[in-house]
């Protein structure tokens, strides 16, 4: 069974708020990576991502340029998430996986949006359970909101008026790349083959 497979059997259905990243750009030009991209970005690539500061699992605060020293795959999400975050997560760590037995490296990152419960220890040990080289990031709620709309993301807790609140939140995964920035998203309806497909493109034109 899939790693994808094995988290989803065991996983409630409960229906989270997805954004929409609208797509108009039109490709071609000195975009190197045009025949990668599936869709355009409304206003260019250059309008999603930019320069983060947060925490990692060891309390220590790092950059954007600390952590993407390698193509990356950047997932918002919170480690309470009853079953897209997980699925989501497992499905960009079998891509990592397919990418390396093809040769190419790739960081997944888990971005919490959830810092009053998702601490950075709590971060360390749900990444470390997904996948031995998943980044888990943690920060002030400050921090985690700089980062998420430099990156367009949506979220919202409940209120419940208990800990067990849920976190509405998009749900797509950011491919960025060191030096460059963001270069393309995907939805999560796509397969962890796909996904590594999409990558591999990117990767092979660097």
């Amino acid at each position: 069974m899939s790693r994808i497979a094995a988290l989803a059997a065991g996983t409630a259905v409960i229906a989270l708020v997805a954004g929409t990243l609208y797509v108009t750009l039109p490709r071609g030009g000195d975009d190197v990576f045009a025949d990668c991209r599936a869709g355009q970005i409304a206003g260019g690539s250059d309008t999603i991502g930019g320069d983060f500061t947060l925490v990692n699992s060891a309390g220590q605060s790092v950059t954007s340029k600390d952590v993407i020293t390698k193509p990356s795959l950047v997932y918002f999400g919170y480690t309470f998430c009853p079953d897209v975050c997980p699925i989501d997560n497992a499905r960009n760590a079998e891509a990592v996986d397919i990418l390396e037995e093809r040769g190419e490296e790739v960081t997944p990152v888990f971005i919490t949006i959830d810092p009053e419960r998702d601490t950075p220890e709590v971060m360390g040990a749900y990444a470390a359970n997904m996948h031995e080289r998943m980044i888990g990031l943690s920060g002030s709620p400050e921090q985690i909101k700089a980062a998420s709309q430099a990156y367009r993301t949506y979220y919202k807790a409940q209120d419940t008026g208990d800990d067990y609140y849920l976190v509405d939140h998009s749900t797509f995964t950011y491919l960025v790349l060191p030096e460059r920035g963001f270069v393309d998203y995907f939805r999560n309806d796509l397969s962890a083959d796909q996904v590594a497909d999409r990558v591999g493109c990117f990767v092979e034109k660097l």
